[in-house]
Order: structure tokens, then C-alpha cells, then sequence
């Protein structure tokens, strides 16, 4: 077969494993649909820029238009009159699912294989194993994820090693917190949980793959076709499907193209159409607009919901930078019964459970659980109350199951399902969707809450140490701000990249919208009612970073005060003082992956924000492709 992509210096005789002839072929023969992803891509860009230009607020869709790339009518995905997909066994019940990369950075096989066999011994009813959001991308990380996955699944003799130790390590901590053993029979335990995986949006370029001229390349089809391809045999042996979550989706249009994606391996493989299963994450507001439109552009591949928190925020607040009245508050305000959240999961709860033309509802799975019980007794007793007073609001809600971001929280949220009891909620009645001006209206509305300096230095400081930490590798990080470092009352919550996104982007609201704030703060003097402006965002931006530089080598490594964090406080300021909005915190990072050249990143930073204003370009391919 004459190849088309290129691949970076190495990888192929490193990783001959995952870059098999099989999946070479199958890349191949997915590369035609590139070019529609990056015309999709620039799609995305020209509607964000016109809303901007025209303070155009979002709409639904006109009932009369067909969902490009299908032949189903708005009208007709709204009425349920399209194929949809059964739900398989293994998904029937999926109470607790767990997220979480299978790679570490600079980190052996062997440990990577330890991140899965936490995962597939924690007793979650399937775990999501990201290539996204939590999976950093440092080195060869991408690559390292697809083989701890393809080894845990053929049941490796390395990774049965692993799991028979990593078994009596979780043992050991459950008996000290639960006083009894949650792994009775370790070889039986791997096959209770469902494998799932999360592949990269369509807005991100692989850093390994290219095509011939230079152009990025999809790193949702490199994923697509790594898992899918090397794996599916080894999930038939196993009686599990194929499952994937489909990220940062925006519109029906890009749902559709996933679907010919998923279509075309199948049909590339000679599998049935179908075969593949997807979760679509609602992290995105234009989503909550074409939600049937999306569950029928995806037919017969589409399970299920998942509402996310933090990327879905920060949509909102991207879709509404034109409107200077629309402000957000502190963002621990702004939880899942907050305004135009309350709207949007009941918008998704009522989707799902409308019945496609064969009677046939999708699942909906709950938001994240960020919780991590280590802490001092009376934080982690706090915040596991916290965490399954979220779960029993969710199951009530309606909800199948939630996420957690760590093992040691399923054993914890599960029991709320548990003495629910139904496997699932498929079916449950709620009220027809309805396309409203102010069913619109809802979907940005905002509520009375705090806006406060204390809010703004939470934000600053979860936003650096997360910039920080992508650069190191971590993409998932336990972090908490820096006033309560040390302060074992406060837990650290799990963050990945949606993190970073969401605080980067009230700061820029409130700095670029005047926002007023609502308490007198007394060590920097602001009163009530004064300006987050410029000088204040400079003053706390310096005195988070100086508390960074100050910490101990436990919450900031000390080999990364020097390299990494320097660069995030560079990434931190530009993007949030820049007059324009930039669409992704996340392209920045990218840029400036293995640099820790403060010159070279700047100059990197200056070139994209230039590029973008420009035209709208972003800059994504990898700078250090050889």
C-alpha cells in the first residue's frame, strides 16, 4: 500500500506493537477523511469568530434542514424517527466508571501496566481509559497508553505479575479504610470491569503522525484506529464490546463525521456496522442545542450521554465572550444545579430517554467525581460526604451511573447505586424536549453568586500548577490552591486539562468584562463592588506564582521551578491578557510540550495568538516533529 503519513524519527521501530502493519493500512485507508475533519475544524472557527463579530447568541437548528453528512431531517432526529443502537450486555449496569490513564510519564511498561490493574481491580463497573484529557502527552505517552492497554488485555505474563501485586497493595489500603478486602479473587476481578476508551477531539493533531506535506493529522483517527484495530479480537475473547467516549463535540456535523470514522474501520475490518459503541461527553454548549440531532447522526453506534463539568463551563463562557454582561462567578459556584447547568443536564436527561423509532432509549451517564480520599480525618470524612451526596443527586436525577477519578472512590460512591438497584434508568419519563426561545435562554442563564479575590487566586493557582504539570507529563494532577498546601483538611481534587480551559477562562471574562467584585478583600484593599482590572490581575498573579516557587517539593517539584512553571506562568498571562479570546488553553500547552526554553516558548506563543488574530488559524502540528 503507498503510504501517505509520515511518522516521527523512531517510533516505528519503537513501537512496532502498536504501529502494526494491520493498523499502518488502517490508517491509510482513514486519511481521506482528514481533510473533512480539518474543514470541520475551520467551521468551528469561523462560527465562534462570527458570533463574536455579530453578539450572535445560539440557537437550535432549523427543523426543516438535514444534518449534513446524513440523510435525517432535524425534525426527524427530534421525533426518535432514526435507527439507534441496543445497548449491550456489559453496559446494561455502569454504575461507577472510573477514568484515568494507562501510562505514566517517563514511566516503564511495567509502570503503566500498574495504572491498569488499579483500574480493572477497583471494582468500577467499566473504566475509560483516556487518551485525552488526563493522558499526558510528553515523549511518547500516546503510544505507551496503547501498549499498557494492548498487553492488560491479552493478558500479558507481565501484566498478570503486576496485577496479583497491585491486588494485595489495594487490599492492604482498603483494610485500613473500610476494615475489610475489596479484591477476594484477583484473576476473576479483571474481568468485571468493561474496558472503555476515550480518543482525542477532532480538534487536536497528533505529535507523532503527519501527512506527506507537513499538515497535522488527526489524532481522533489515530486513536480510533490504534484501539480499535489491535484490540477488538482480544475484547471478543473477553465477551466485551468495543466501546469508545467521543470528546469535545460541538455540533451534529462533527457527530456525523465520527460516525463515517467509525463506519469506515468498521467496514475497512469486516466488522458489522455497529460493532463499535460510543459515548458522546456534553462538554460542549452547542451540543446541548442538537443533542437528538447528534444521538441520530450517531445511529446505531450511539449509547449514551456523559455530562461533564468543567469543559462544558468553559464552552458556555467561550460561546458567550461577545455578551459583556455575561460574567461567571467563583467557579466552586457553579456546580450542577447552577443556572444554565440545571439546564443543561435536564436537557440531556430528556434526551436520552426519548425512544428512537424501535422503542430504543440511550444511557446517561453522571459527571466527575474529583474527590481523593487522603487527607486528614475530618477532610476526607467531608469530602466523601460530599461525594455521595453528588451521587445520590445524580441517581435521583435520573442518572445510570457517574464517573470517579480515582480507584479509591469506587467502593465509596458505588453503594449509592447499589441500594438504588436498577441496573439503569433507560426509559424513565421526563417531560418531551422542547426548542424554545427560552428553553435557549436557559441554557446561559446566570445566578446570583460570588465573585471574590479569594476566587480569583484559586483560579490563578490551580491554573498555573495545571499548566505546570502538563508540562512535566502529568495531565491528570491531584492539586488544590497554594494557600492550602500543607492544610490536610482540604483535599486535593483530581484535575485534568478541562481544568486549566475553565479557569483561564473566567479570568479572561472577568478581566476583559469589567467584573465587579462582591466582597471587600482586606490584604489587597479591594472593596465590594470594585474592578478585577489589569493591575489586580498582575499583583495576584505574581503572589500565586511566588507561593509556587515557594512550595515544598511535594505540591511543586523543584526540577520544574526552573523549566516548566515558568513557561505556564508565561502561557497563564498571555492567554488570559490577550484582547481576543483564544479558542484553547490546551494548544498553547501543545506548543510548548518537551520545551523548556522560556525564549522559544514565548516566541511560540507570539506566533499562535499573531496566526489566530489573523485569520483564525490555530496552530497545532507539532513544532519538534523530525
Amino acid at each position: 500500500m503507498t503510504r501517505t503519513l509520515e511518522y516521527r524519527n523512531g517510533v516505528l521501530t519503537a513501537y512496532p506493537d502498536v504501529y502494526t502493519s494491520a493498523a499502518l493500512d488502517a490508517l491509510e485507508a482513514l486519511a481521506p477523511l482528514n481533510r473533512d475533519r480539518r474543514d470541520l475544524m475551520s467551521a468551528r472557527t469561523q462560527r465562534r469568530l462570527a458570533r463574536a463579530r455579530d453578539h450572535r447568541p445560539l440557537a437550535f437548528p432549523d427543523p426543516e434542514l438535514l444534518i449534513p453528512r446524513t440523510g435525517i431531517s432535524v425534525r426527524d432526529a427530534r421525533a426518535g424517527n432514526f435507527d439507534g443502537s441496543e445497548i449491550p450486555p456489559r453496559l446494561q449496569r455502569q454504575w461507577i466508571q472510573g477514568t484515568g490513564p494507562a501510562a505514566r510519564p517517563r514511566g516503564n511498561t511495567e509502570a503503566g501496566l500498574r495504572n491498569v490493574a488499579y483500574a480493572l481491580l477497583s471494582g468500577a463497573d467499566g473504566w475509560m481509559f483516556d487518551g485525552e484529557d488526563a493522558l499526558g502527552q510528553v515523549n511518547f505517552m500516546s503510544l505507551d497508553n496503547q501498549r499498557s492497554l494492548q498487553l492488560a488485555l491479552a493478558r500479558d505474563p507481565l501484566f498478570l505479575r503486576v496485577a496479583e501485586e497491585v491486588a494485595g497493595e489495594m487490599n492492604q489500603w482498603a483494610e485500613a479504610f473500610f476494615g475489610r478486602a475489596i479484591v477476594a479473587d484477583w484473576r476473576e476481578q479483571l474481568d468485571f470491569t468493561t474496558v472503555l476508551f476515550r480518543a482525542r477531539g477532532l480538534h487536536l493533531d497528533d505529535r507523532h503522525v503527519r501527512e506527506q506535506d507537513g499538515a497535522g493529522f488527526s489524532a481522533s483517527i489515530v486513536d480510533l484506529v490504534l484501539y480499535v484495530v489491535n484490540n477488538h479480537d482480544r475484547l471478543r475473547a473477553l465477551e466485551s464490546p468495543v466501546v469508545l467516549y467521543l470528546p469535545k463535540i460541538q455540533t451534529a456535523e462533527e457527530a456525523a463525521l465520527w460516525n463515517d470514522l467509525l463506519a469506515a474501520l468498521e467496514g475497512y475490518l469486516g466488522l458489522p456496522v455497529g460493532t463499535i459503541k460510543a459515548y458522546v461527553l456534553v462538554e460542549q454548549i452547542e451540543a446541548a442545542f442538537q443533542l437528538m440531532e447528534i444521538r441520530a447522526a450517531l445511529g446505531r453506534h450511539f449509547v449514551g450521554f456523559n455530562t461533564g463539568r468543567w469543559d462544558y463551563i468553559n464552552s458556555v463562557a467561550d460561546a458567550m465572550t461577545w455578551d459583556p454582561d455575561f460574567i461567571n462567578p467563583n467557579i466552586d459556584a457553579i456546580v450542577m444545579t447552577y443556572g444554565y447547568m440545571r439546564a443543561y443536564e435536564d436537557r440531556v436527561r430528556r434526551a436520552v430517554n426519548t425512544p428512537d423509532r424501535n422503542g430504543r432509549c440511550a444511557l446517561w451517564q453522571g459527571g466527575m467525581e474529583p474527590n481523593i480520599p487522603v487527607g486528614s480525618e475530618a477532610g476526607v470524612t467531608a469530602g466523601m460526604k460530599r461525594a455521595r451526596a453528588g451521587g445520590e443527586r445524580e441517581q435521583l436525577a435520573g442518572a445510570s451511573g457517574k464517573w470517579v477519578a480515582h480507584w479509591k472512590m469506587v467502593h465509596i460512591v458505588r453503594p449509592v447505586w447499589e441500594v438504588a438497584g436498577a441496573d439503569n434508568q433507560l426509559g424513565r419519563k421526563f417531560p418531551p424536549l422542547t426548542y424554545t426561545p427560552e428553553d435557549a435562554v436557559a441554557l446561559v442563564s446566570l445566578e446570583a453568586a460570588p465573585r471574590t479575590v479569594r476566587g480569583a487566586r484559586d483560579l490563578l493557582s490551580v491554573a498555573l500548577q495545571y499548566g505546570n504539570a502538563f508540562g512535566r507529563g502529568f495531565q491528570a494532577a491531584a492539586l488544590k490552591p497554594a494557600d492550602f498546601f500543607g492544610n490536610d483538611d482540604v483535599l486535593y481534587l483530581m484535575e485534568d486539562m478541562a481544568t486549566g480551559e475553565i479557569r483561564l477562562s473566567i479570568l479572561w471574562e472577568w478581566l476583559h468584562k469589567g467584573a465587579k467584585l462582591t466582597d471587600d478583600d482586606p490584604a489587597t484593599g479591594v472593596r465590594a463592588g470594585g474592578i478585577f482590572d489589569t493591575a489586580l490581575f498582575e499583583r495576584l498573579l505574581t503572589e500565586e506564582y511566588e507561593k509556587l516557587l515557594a512550595a515544598s517539593d511535594r505540591d511543586v517539584h523543584n526540577d520544574s521551578k526552573a523549566t516548566t512553571l515558568p513557561i505556564a506562568r508565561e502561557i497563564v498571562a498571555a492567554y488570559v491578557a490577550n484582547p481576543v479570546k483564544l479558542p484553547w488553553y490546551i494548544d498553547l500547552l501543545n506548543l510548548n510540550l518537551d520545551n523548556h526554553d522560556l525564549v522559544a516558548a514565548r516566541s511560540r506563543i507570539r506566533a499562535y495568538i499573531e496566526a489566530f488574530e489573523r485569520d483564525g488559524t490555530r496552530i497545532t502540528e507539532n513544532q519538534d516533529f523530525i
